[in-house]
C-alpha cells in the first residue's frame, strides 16, 4: 500500500485545495488589477493546474515515486513565488486598506479549512 500517495491525497483534500481555491477567489482576482502582477498570477494559476494533476495522481495512487521529488520542488517553488513575489508585490503596490478587505475575504474563505486544519492529539496514557 501506497500510504505516503495516501498522505498527500488527504493533505490536498483537508488543506490545499481550499486554500488553492480562496487564492483563486480573493487573492488572485484582486492583484491582477495591479499590472505589474499580472504575469505573477498567470504563472501561479498554471502552476495550480500543474499541482493538482500531481495531487490527482496521487490520489489515484499513479504518483511515481521517482516523480516526487520534482513534485516536492514545484510545490516549495510555488509557495515561495507566492510569499515573495505576490504577497511582497502587493503589499508594494496596494494601500492598507485594500490589503485589509483582501484579508479579510480571505480569512472568510478560508473559514472552512481552518475546521479540518487541525492537529491530531495524541491519546493520554492510561492513568493520568
Amino acid at each position: 500500500m501506497a500510504s505516503w500517495q495516501e498522505e498527500i491525497r488527504g493533505r490536498y483534500e483537508q488543506e490545499i485545495s481550499g486554500h488553492f481555491e480562496a487564492e483563486e477567489r480573493v487573492v488572485f482576482p484582486a492583484a491582477s488589477e495591479i499590472a505589474e502582477l499580472q504575469a505573477i498570477v498567470k504563472d501561479l494559476r498554471r502552476e495550480h493546474v500543474e499541482l493538482r494533476q500531481f495531487f490527482a495522481k496521487a490520489a489515484e495512487r499513479n504518483l511515481a515515486l521517482s516523480n516526487l521529488p520534482e513534485f516536492v520542488e514545484k510545490l516549495a517553488h510555488h509557495i515561495r513565488k507566492e510569499e515573495r513575489e505576490l504577497f511582497e508585490g502587493m503589499q508594494k503596490t496596494m494601500s492598507l486598506q485594500q490589503l485589509a478587505v483582501i484579508g479579510a475575504a480571505l480569512d472568510e474563505a478560508l473559514k472552512p479549512a481552518t475546521r479540518v486544519c487541525s492537529l491530531p492529539r495524541k491519546p493520554r496514557p492510561t492513568g493520568e
